[in-house]
């Protein structure tokens, strides 16, 4: 069994997915968290390859990018889609995510207050409630959104999504019940939050803002 390094801040952020997955998949691995006011020091250390994080260690080999990181574990793992064209739909999934992300991430990375107003209506008015209709729609042509994103087993591409909900269950996103007309996609999030292997980890890990 390989060893597994995973060195990220003490958030959920980007290195979210990455533990899902191990929890997922029941693979032990260090879980290192650098605090933000360590991490100047730390990326002068030559030891992260693009000077960011998260970075996964796997018998001492570096690889870094958060979605490089997980397509490698789903892959390891068997969560990556049964077949060539299940996992370009998993990776379909998991990118249009990655790109309302961004979009969440403007939001919270703003200091100017009136600024940031300005970013949380345009995200929780155009891009976030399209984005979701859209994801709602390709995931009823999976067995009518009774089961998971894609095929008929737990993909990161679940994962994925699981970890991005979070941030509508969080402030300033919150209060506009984001998730209220997918009701396919609450029912989804409602059966991960169930499987015993992500609810342990959800149970145990350390209590963060996001």
């Amino acid at each position: 069994m390989p060893k597994y390094k995973l060195t990220y801040f003490n958030f959920r952020g980007r290195g979210e997915v990455i533990r899902l997955l191990f929890a997922a998949a029941k693979i032990e691995y260090e879980d290192v968290r650098i605090e933000m006011e360590n991490w100047p020091n730390e990326k002068e250390s030559g030891k992260f390859p693009f000077c960011q994080m998260p970075i996964l260690e796997v018998d001492g080999i570096t690889i870094a990018q958060s979605y490089a990181i997980a397509r490698f574990l789903a892959n390891e793992f068997g969560l990556a889609g049964e077949t060539n064209l299940e996992r370009a739909k998993v990776d379909m999934i998991a990118d249009t995510l990655e790109d309302l992300v961004k979009v969440i991430y403007r939001v919270y990375l703003e200091n100017d207050k009136n600024r940031k107003e300005e970013l949380l209506k345009e995200a929780v008015t155009t891009k976030v409630p399209s984005t979701l209709a859209a994801l709602e729609k390709v995931f009823i042509q999976n067995d009518e959104g009774f089961g998971y994103l894609v095929g008929d087993k737990m993909t990161w591409a679940d994962l994925v999504f699981l970890a991005h909900t979070e941030y509508y269950c969080s402030e300033p996103f919150k209060q506009y019940g984001l998730l209220n007309p997918h009701a396919k996609l609450r029912a989804l999030r409602e059966r991960l939050l169930g499987e015993p292997r992500l609810r342990r980890w959800l149970n145990i890990r350390p209590t963060t803002d996001v």
